[in-house]
């Protein structure tokens, strides 16, 4: 008996109607419904897939590699003789440098290309920038090698860098001589915060000392005295007793008490006021 498929099952039944199979009362209730409202036809059957042996061959040879659609990786040469140049000068990246970006592109430098030969055109104190450009012009403008441009550029460098070093120190001594007043540094300005900073510590220590003894304003705390006491053996106490002098400890229980009279409020409605004969 073959599979009955659900969406067909009306269907099966209007044959069974017209053969004769069925009678009029063995109609299901569900017969008018379906055939007003009939299920939804089912989906094409996709192809089945063909085999490697019924394609084709492909006439050209395929790539053993798939393709990676991945772009191509950004590379530019100044980038390398800046890896290279950091590598050598670690301590060129601790300068400080402005990050700070104007509204517009600075112009070039007007000495580029053929005309730029020296690193000394670009100024008497180039930047780590100005020796990685002169290598790369160097190497593209005066066909010369990228390790010899690179070591001529770090040795123009090198040598500007220690004639203004020596002309700074020569500069700093020769006013210090004449009597020259430099103003404080970073690096001792950077002192004398940490200096005031700790000073407030003790200050801190102090206040906090204080918040302490008035969370404590309850407990018996002793207070040092300013003049060093010697221990009598009572022998004060028993002097002042026979003296007759009383100790007063509290000056509020010791004190006489005051008359009622004087201890009653202020009538201020003359309930206590004499009354007046007629």
């Amino acid at each position: 008996m073959g599979r009955k498929i659900a969406s067909q099952v009306h269907q099966q039944i209007s044959r069974q109607l017209r053969g004769h199979i069925k009678a009029q009362n063995q109609i299901p209730r569900w017969y008018q419904a379906v055939l007003d409202h009939p299920p939804l036809p089912l989906p094409p059957k996709a192809p089945p897939t063909r085999t490697a042996y019924d394609t084709k061959q492909p006439k050209t040879p395929q790539k053993l590699r798939p393709y990676d659609p991945k772009p191509l990786a950004i590379y530019y040469l100044e980038d390398e003789i800046r890896r290279q140049f950091f590598r050598d000068h670690p301590f060129e990246a601790f300068r400080p440098t402005t990050l700070t970006e104007g509204q517009t592109i600075a112009p070039a430098h007007p000495i580029q290309g053929k005309e730029w030969t020296r690193l000394r055109q670009r100024g008497r104190k180039p930047s780590p920038e100005d020796a990685i450009q002169f290598a790369l012009n160097l190497h593209q403008y005066h066909d010369i090698s990228l390790s010899y441009a690179y070591a001529r550029a770090v040795a123009q460098f090198r040598a500007l860098r220690s004639e203004h070093h020596i002309a700074t120190v020569m500069a700093a001594t020769e006013a210090d001589t004449l009597g020259g007043i430099f103003q404080n540094s970073e690096t001792a300005h950077a002192f004398e915060k940490e200096v005031k900073n700790l000073a407030s510590w003790e200050r801190l220590a102090e206040l906090d000392e204080g918040a302490i003894a008035a969370r404590k304003r309850w407990r018996a705390i002793a207070q040092g005295s300013q003049e060093p006491r010697e221990w009598s053996k009572g022998q004060e106490y028993v002097r002042l007793w026979r003296e007759g002098i009383k100790p007063r400890y509290m000056p509020a229980l010791t004190e006489p008490v005051k008359p009622a009279s004087e201890a009653m409020s202020p009538d201020y409605m003359g309930v206590n006021a004499p009354k007046q004969a007629f």
